[in-house]
């Protein structure tokens, strides 16, 4: 009976090690993932040099950015042939969410998505919608915080500025 119950303890302590060990990996692999976020994104915007940049956080919840993405799509269209890029990252942790939001605020312009939110964090992040303006350097020049009629035509000139230094 002893050797049955020490058997039984056995190949129970090895099944919970096996677990926490797939779990260990499984939340690595989540890291790993999260951080390829950071990395990869990184690596677009230096594909981006010699653009400016309009990089915009939003989320499906943000009232503020269901007026900002009508906004970037004609920011977009209208100066991309001068060198001009929308780029936007959303934050929702369940994609469905933006995917639903997009279906009704249709985006012509790129989209990444950080669930676990390590640009938010990279970018320090002060509200919603947060955009920055990156030169054609490939330098932060600028956050804003909010979106609405009156600041969009200080973003516009803003692009319009950055577009025009060589």
């Amino acid at each position: 009976m002893m050797k049955r119950q020490n058997r039984f303890y056995q190949s129970f302590a090895a099944v919970v090690l096996l677990t926490v060990s797939l779990f260990c990996t499984v939340s690595r692999a989540a890291e790993v993932s999260a951080n390829s976020v950071v990395k990869n994104f990184e690596q677009q915007l230096k594909t981006y040099q010699g653009q400016v940049v309009y990089i915009d956080f939003w989320a499906s919840w943000c009232i503020p950015c269901r007026q900002s993405f009508p906004w970037m799509n004609a920011m977009q269209k209208k100066y991309q042939a001068q060198g001009f890029k929308v780029v936007t990252i959303n934050l929702d942790s369940d994609k469905n969410n933006a995917d639903d939001f997009l279906k009704q605020y249709s985006a012509q312009f790129e989209v990444v998505y950080d669930p676990k939110g390590k640009l938010a964090k990279k970018f320090k992040l002060k509200g919603m919608p947060n955009s920055f303006m990156v030169n054609r350097a490939g330098k932060i020049v600028s956050a804003h915080v909010g979106f609405n009629d009156v600041k969009s035509k200080g973003y516009e000139q803003e692009i319009l500025t950055l577009l025009a230094e060589k």
